[in-house]
């Protein structure tokens, strides 16, 4: 797993703002869908972004998936233990 990134706590705001942004949506979009100004999601993806310390959105979502916070077509939909090698 790439050192650079982390697992931060999201929020489930957040959450749910990557899980839109991963289907495709643009901010305006995710704006109408959530009943927010497309601000307010700005504000949020620019959070995301340094919270993750990704630098775009398609970082975003490889470490979303990565760190099992979203499934794509019902994958990744669970994390499984990691096996610890001797």
């Amino acid at each position: 797993m790439d050192k650079k990134w982390e697992n931060p706590v999201l929020s489930d705001r957040e959450l749910e703002i990557i899980e839109l942004v991963a289907t495709g949506l643009t901010n305006q979009d995710i704006a109408k869908k959530l009943d927010i100004s497309k601000r307010t999601v700005d504000n949020h993806i620019s959070n995301i972004l340094t919270k993750t310390k990704t630098e775009n959105r398609v970082e975003l979502v490889r470490w979303a998936l990565q760190w099992g916070k979203i499934c794509i077509d019902q994958v990744n939909c669970c994390s499984l233990p990691r096996r610890e090698d001797s």
